[in-house]
């Protein structure tokens, strides 16, 4: 049986239907993503499933004593105690028995003599006897070990990864069947995702999540729910299958819609042409003509993409844009850099990583500028425009609606020295004009993250620095505002814990370790991910000098004739290989091609296979004989 099942289920909130007549069903021990774009209902979807919001319509079936615990992405504030405090609230009344027995008995050891306390103290006893309640403590300190936590640690004095792990714990003293969590990345460090992942995949219950971070769905997921347009569709996949069988459906619902608004176009010009439609015969058709009206009314199309492409292009900057000599920085005698030195050229992007507290935020101030170094030197280059993108949105103003954080001063903006209006140019972000309208108070995390973009890419900049702007983002977004990036032709600075968005989008990384220390690698975080995870090397001891020397390896050759004539012809031949590769799978993605008899999808597999492999070696021939080249 399964854990729960959902049919018929629909929620509105005045608006097209989030939930349309769905159903859901989740089995024990699976490890399911819940995709969909921001506002399509996601967080609503978890909260009834939590026991949160009751659904307008709906039938369900659950196991007896299904337990269930939800983990939301916002850390709460102002939480009085410690960790175990914390975590023992995970448990309820359970926990308020113990706890009513634990302050009863405090009291007891002070006031040895009062009756009224020996009996409350006796009737808590029982009471715990009677429910094994002894064994609670146990529980909530076994929970706390497993997330890597101490007890006794005062929760507000936690970085805000050991707080997502402190709420993570509490939920899960209460030995959920299915855990359930919103964003669990948001404020996780890599090593705090990694440990994540490894847990989440040895749990012994149901996870159902939502997260934008490709990498770690791609890692936990086994099953993909998608919410789109009111519709839930199960994808019995990963996450990159799920990508591939995506993109067959929606070229499929594509030309679908095509041919039923031919139709439809058809049967408008026939109607139009007069008193010969309304003939007894001819009644049918005009029903039917009416029926594919409503039916056309009634189909939710996709919601649009995010518009990234219309951006002011600030001035082309010095081809030296930050330099940095011998930069140190410490805050309350712990140092965040220290004997730093580095130059910042002209489209270099750079992505900053660390873990929680290693100083990233603080980094980016320092080389704007913005904080004063104890000692060394920040110099900037000349002609430069930066743009900002704060972490905590905090350059969004509540108290003005979404156009007028935008366009403060009048109703237009100007993109690329053409006047816009507001509202079209905010259209271009997903925000329709009543939303426009509407405080910024009243925006969710995505929607102020959207807002935000759209005042960044208004000024004109040569200098983009981005602290952590995929938060709350959707994929889909993510993924454009990777594209955005790649094509800004001026230099960017870029805070992130999304593995996929650094790797995607970077060409350097600096590496923080947390103790002033910076290092630098080419490319994304991959090679500093694994140095971090690697076991640490024993150092070999310094060889004796007068031991025999090692063999000192020959010097690599030069170019033959033959070889050199290969590395012109190489680049061409590759080019040409992946045209045929990419023209097989095009057409393997075909709605239609499996229909096809004469289509012979083994043979065309096999085919793309050897192809693959073909380019891969021709890659590697291509690579070697450039190195010989520059002997």
């Amino acid at each position: 049986m399964a854990l729960i099942s959902y049919r018929n289920l629909t929620v509105s909130f005045g608006g097209p239907l989030l939930l349309d007549d769905v159903g859901i069903t989740i089995d024990k021990k699976e490890r399911i993503c819940l995709l969909g774009r921001n506002g399509e209902g996601k967080s609503t979807l978890l909260r009834i499933l939590s026991g949160q919001v009751k659904p307008d319509k709906g039938e369900v079936e659950k196991i007896p004593d299904l337990r269930v615990a939800k983990l939301d992405q916002e850390i709460p504030t102002g939480v009085e105690g410690t960790v175990f405090d914390l975590v023992a609230r995970g448990l309820g009344s359970e926990a308020d028995l113990l706890r009513d027995y634990n302050v009863a008995a405090q009291k007891l050891a002070e006031n040895p003599d009062d009756e009224s306390l020996i009996t409350k103290v006796d009737h808590l006893q029982s009471e715990l006897d009677r429910t094994d309640g002894w064994t609670l403590d146990y529980r909530i300190a076994s929970v706390i070990d497993q997330v890597g936590l101490v007890a006794d640690e005062t929760f507000d004095t936690l970085s805000g990864g050991n707080k997502s792990r402190a709420m993570l714990a509490q939920a899960l003293v209460s030995e959920p069947h299915l855990l359930i969590l919103d964003e669990p990345t948001n404020h996780l460090d890599f090593a705090g995702i990694r440990w994540l992942e490894e847990f989440l995949r040895k749990a012994d219950f149901a996870t159902l999540f939502v997260s934008h971070d490709r990498a770690f769905l791609r890692t936990l997921s086994t099953r993909i729910l998608e919410l789109d347009r009111g519709k839930l569709t199960s994808w019995t996949c990963g996450y990159e299958k799920f990508l591939v069988r995506k993109a067959e459906f929606l070229a499929a619902e594509e030309k679908n819609n095509a041919v039923f608004d031919k139709k439809l176009a058809e049967e408008e010009v026939w109607i139009r042409k007069g008193i010969q439609a309304r003939r007894t015969r001819n009644e049918g058709r005009v029903r039917a003509l009416f029926k594919l009206r409503e039916e056309r009314a009634d189909r939710r199309d996709q919601q649009g993409k995010v518009n990234l492409t219309a951006a002011n292009q600030g001035q082309t900057s010095g081809r030296k844009v930050i330099t940095v000599k011998d930069l140190d920085y410490a805050w309350d005698a712990q140092s965040i850099v220290k004997d730093f030195t580095a130059t910042i050229w002209r489209g270099d992007k750079i992505g900053v990583v660390g873990l929680n507290g290693s100083g990233k935020s603080t980094l980016l101030q320092l080389l704007l500028k913005k904080l004063e170094p104890n000692t060394g030197t920040v110099e900037h280059g000349t002609k430069l425009e930066v743009a900002y993108f704060d972490q905590l949105k905090a350059q969004v103003r509540e108290d003005l609606s979404v156009a007028e954080n935008v366009a403060i001063n009048g109703d237009t903006v100007e993109v690329n020295g053409n006047k816009k209006h507001i509202l079209s140019y905010l259209r271009d972000f997903l925000f329709l004009p009543e939303t426009a309208r509407a405080p910024a108070k009243m925006l969710s995390g995505g929607e102020r993250a959207r807002l935000l973009l759209a005042k960044l890419f208004l000024q004109p900049a040569n200098l983009l620095v981005m602290d952590e702007p995929t938060n709350d983002l959707d994929i889909e977004t993510i993924e454009l505002l990777e594209e955005r990036l790649l094509d800004f032709q001026g230099t960017l600075l870029l805070v992130s814990h999304d593995r996929d968005f650094l790797d995607n989008v970077v060409t350097a990384t600096l590496a923080m370790d947390g103790h002033g220390g910076i290092t630098e690698y080419a490319g994304g975080c991959e090679d500093w991910l694994d140095q971090m995870t690697r076991p640490q090397e024993k150092v070999k001891p310094a060889p004796n000098p007068r031991e025999k020397a090692e063999p000192v390896a020959p010097k690599k050759r030069k170019l033959l004739n033959k070889e050199r004539e290969a590395l012109k012809k190489l680049p061409k031949q590759i080019e040409q290989m992946e045209a045929e590769r990419d023209q097989i799978t095009a057409s393997m993605q075909e709605p239609d091609y499996y229909r096809n008899a004469e289509n012979d999808p083994l043979g065309d597999q096999q085919k793309l296979e050897g192809l693959e492999n073909k380019i891969l070696d021709a890659y590697e021939t291509w690579e070697e004989l450039e190195e010989l080249s520059k002997k």
